[in-house]
């Protein structure tokens, strides 16, 4: 397959390896293999991570709107992630079972469960192969077997990779400084201060819940090889786009681009297919103000409380969107409240379309053309999400123009942005906070009760009743320009 004839704009995407912007040019033609790196499921992940798999849900559905087969994966590591990003400290899967007196079957099990509960509630596609860890240790040990030899060496502690075997080392993350060699875990007999473990040996006297034999003795794989085996296990080297957030930039990813230019027998980087994939992504972090983006702080910031407070997790998707992927993006509930206003305003609108077209049309038509280019052009300027949602706003205030046409206009925009314009409707943004103790059927009979004393000049009554359902935590919305009626505290 080939590029849409619609979707002429050539996709440009920037690669941090050569910090430039690059037309996309698969190398297979027509189709695109991308591999993003998935959660450690020792605990539930925070809004912070998911907003990397919007990102990565954003990639692929261009690519699919672009006409390219996609052939996405995302790993899940159940195993070997230390809890120093940086090659140090405990197994995080481990540690958390100890903590919980669980087996680290269940923790992963639980984990991975709930990651893929938040990937349905974004509307984020399922990606053609979930790539669990533990699944591929034989291969991680063929794998080490491989480049022992001419990379790596054996210490107490298991197999390291000496990173200077290889060329270029480090160059992702122009990451040769005092402060990126000082958050690498010191080990006696290291040849280089960013060597790194790709098979950690059991201590003495210990035992893991997840353990193997190996050649180096019985132990766990590193975190770093993890990625190396799965994707080149499922893609092949090279493959065309590898994604992560901007943490992965310092240290993970350089290491695993090492680990694939050893297994690759290949030379520098100043060739990007070297590193194992030709272009490598990184979205930038959500900062929040408050400290509860971190794990740590106990009550982080998961979706599941964005939706106990009454947002609706499409909201929070639309609020990534309105930035750029590689832009920092501030959270507060002040901004999530205003994509969620921006959202049903959305919708709303949509549904109002829907009424009066009984399906979307096969295709816009020429009144769309236009708009339908400069959407183009946004998403193919290395995924611009915050211009084409400015396009999409004027093809939902487009009047005088056939509603059939309007839905495919609205639905070739919604394919990239995902978020379910077409089926969405106002009842479903409407989410009930957990702590909310007055049923909403209850609600609706007051107001309906209210509207009646409003209409009979009674407003002694409707003060009253709006007064009652205030004390229930319900605020009355008179004169709400989107018409919702009421929202609870």
């Amino acid at each position: 397959m080939t590029e849409a004839q619609n979707n002429n704009t050539p996709l440009m995407l920037f690669n941090s390896l050569t910090r430039a912007a690059e037309p996309f040019r698969p190398v297979h033609p027509g189709e695109a293999r991308v591999y993003t790196c998935g959660p450690t499921v020792y605990n539930y992940p925070h809004i912070g991570n998911m907003r990397a798999y919007v990102f990565a849900d954003v990639l692929g559905r261009t690519l699919s709107y672009k006409g390219y087969v996609l052939r996405h994966v995302i790993n899940i590591t159940d195993v070997g992630h230390l809890t120093d990003d940086a090659d140090a400290g405990e197994d995080k899967l481990e540690k958390a079972a100890a903590a919980r007196a669980q087996s680290i079957w269940d923790i992963a099990r639980h984990y991975t469960e709930a990651y893929w509960a938040d990937i349905a509630a974004l509307n984020i596609r399922t990606p053609a192969h979930w790539s669990i860890a533990t699944d591929y240790v034989p291969q991680m040990i063929e794998f080490a077997q491989t480049i022992a030899a001419r990379h790596c060496y054996e210490l107490p502690g298991g197999l390291y990779f000496d990173v200077g075997s290889v060329v270029d080392y480090g160059r992702l993350a122009r990451a040769h400084t005092e402060e990126g060699a000082g958050r690498i875990d010191e080990v006696d007999g290291k040849r280089h201060p960013a060597d790194f473990a790709i098979w950690r040996k059991t201590p003495p006297g210990e035992t893991r819940q997840m353990e193997w034999d190996s050649p180096w003795g019985r132990g766990a794989p590193g975190w770093h090889l993890e990625c190396s085996v799965m994707s080149g296990a499922l893609l092949g080297f090279p493959f065309d786009i590898h994604t992560g957030g901007i943490d992965h930039r310092e240290i993970h990813h350089p290491n695993e681009i090492a680990q694939n230019q050893a297994f690759c027998c290949t030379g520098g980087l100043a060739d990007p297919a070297n590193s194992g994939a030709n272009i490598w992504m990184h979205n930038n972090f959500l900062v929040d103000r408050t400290g509860k983006m971190s794990k740590s702080s106990g009550e982080f910031l998961r979706l599941q409380l964005l939706i106990d407070r009454g947002y609706h997790p499409l909201a929070y998707r639309l609020m990534c969107l309105q930035a750029h992927y590689r832009s920092e993006l501030e959270f507060s509930w002040e901004g999530l409240g205003a994509a969620l206003i921006r959202l049903k305003r959305l919708v709303m609108a949509v549904a109002q379309v829907r009424d009066r077209a009984d399906a979307p049309a096969p295709e816009p038509g020429p009144r769309f053309a236009d708009l339908l280019a400069r959407f183009d052009a946004a998403i193919s300027d290395d995924l611009n999400t915050a211009i084409a949602l400015t396009v999409l706003d004027e093809i939902v205030a487009m009047k005088k123009v056939d509603p059939a046409q309007k839905l495919a206009a609205i639905g070739q925009v919604d394919q990239v942005l995902g978020l379910g314009l077409l089926a969405l409707d106002r009842a479903a943004l409407r989410l009930r906070p957990a702590a909310a103790s007055i049923a909403e059927a209850a609600i609706t009979t007051v107001l309906d009760a209210r509207r009646a004393a409003r209409a009979n000049k009674d407003f002694a009554r409707s003060d009253a009743l709006r007064d009652d359902l205030a004390a229930q935590g319900v605020e009355v919305m008179d004169g709400d320009p989107l018409g919702w009626d009421w929202r609870l505290l």
